[in-house]
């Protein structure tokens, strides 16, 4: 018999922090209809006709400040990932590493899967909490290429692992050695969605930000709606570090464009922390299962000048899942189970 196939798919990052491999980066994810999800002209004119020739070259400097000897800090810690999920698992499996946008493709990934003759495919989009935009875009993708094929072996997806516990646990790991409890707030920042994706899951209709606390608590109405995930990880994570609800905020942070998303946003609590005389922040970013351009850069740097303008002293980041053992221990559970 074949061997068990695998597919570990993060979101992606550009070749390089050039702008002409940002630009390509950028415009492939950008034009997933699932990431800004306007009819098909309407998106093609605002990201081809502003959004990527005008975010282009301010992303690559931004990219500059993170790339380093390794290259994509995303990339390669994902490909740490890979090495330690390939050793514990062993020949049985084969697993392979693919990016939702740019390199390594899922196509690429999914070929030498094919190749191998594998019996069956477990996809694990390294997405935390579920989102039409992130998980629901690399499961309609492995669909779309899959489904190709003369022969189609069982394929399995992993929807989402807000609660997995190994995870909550790597999470607060790293946490503890800042002293979580010497901070004056802690924050869980997640990265943003626009409010009317977050509707479109609410397939009730009835529930999706109807009340101030309709995330405060999962239910079966809203059990697929990243907000109420989200928010579930954070108080997971600080029930772990025995973090009291006073003394911890979720936010959202990465807004694009005028309209509405999911609040509040990062930087308005920021703004109020500061009013509130508060000094040093602790921040997680549980969306996260890597270190990359949204936690090195937009919290550490963006978000710690941002807070120290308004008063406050320190933004202290923690670190990503990365290669901490009990998230690799997590991969294998999900790939196994």
């Amino acid at each position: 018999m074949g061997k068990k196939g695998v597919l570990l798919v993060n979101l992606g990052t550009p070749d390089s922090p050039e702008v002409k491999d940002v630009r390509k980066y950028l415009d492939e994810f950008l034009m997933d209809e699932r990431v800004i999800d306007i009819p098909t002209l309407n998106r093609n004119l605002l990201v081809r006709g502003i959004i990527v020739p005008f975010r282009s070259p301010k992303t690559a400097k931004l990219y500059k400040e993170i790339w380093d000897e390794n290259g994509s800090p995303l990339l390669y810690f994902s490909e740490v990932q890979l090495a330690m999920v390939r050793e514990q698992l062993g020949d049985e499996y084969q697993v392979e590493l693919a990016m939702r946008y740019q390199n390594p493709s899922i196509e690429s990934a999914l070929a030498k899967l094919r190749a191998g003759l594998v019996d069956s495919i477990r996809v694990l989009p390294l997405f935390p909490q579920y989102a039409s935009a992130s998980t629901g875009s690399v499961i309609q993708k492995v669909m779309e290429i899959v489904g190709k094929w003369p022969t189609i072996p069982n394929v399995s997806f992993v929807n989402s692992f807000h609660d997995n516990k190994l995870m909550i646990e790597a999470f607060a790991d790293n946490a503890k050695k800042y002293q979580p409890e010497t901070y004056d707030h802690v924050l869980f920042s997640f990265h943003g969605l626009p409010e009317r994706q977050l509707i479109k899951c609410d397939v009730s209709g009835k529930h999706c930000l109807k009340t101030a606390d309709c995330c405060s608590r999962l239910t079966d109405v809203n059990k697929f709606c990243y907000s109420a995930q989200s928010h579930d990880t954070a108080r997971l994570i600080a029930a772990e570090l025995n973090i009291p609800s006073e003394k911890f905020s979720v936010c959202f942070q990465s807004r694009l464009g005028k309209e509405p998303w999911v609040q509040p946003y990062t930087s308005d609590v920021l703004k109020d922390l500061a009013a509130q005389g508060k000094k040093r922040l602790l921040v997680f970013c549980p969306a996260f299962v890597a270190d990359c351009l949204e936690t090195l850069y937009e919290v550490t740097v963006e978000y710690g000048e941002e807070f120290k303008k308004l008063g406050g002293d320190e933004v202290q980041l923690v670190a990503s899942l990365n290669d901490h053992p009990k998230w690799i221990e997590a991969m294998i559970q999900m790939i196994k189970n």
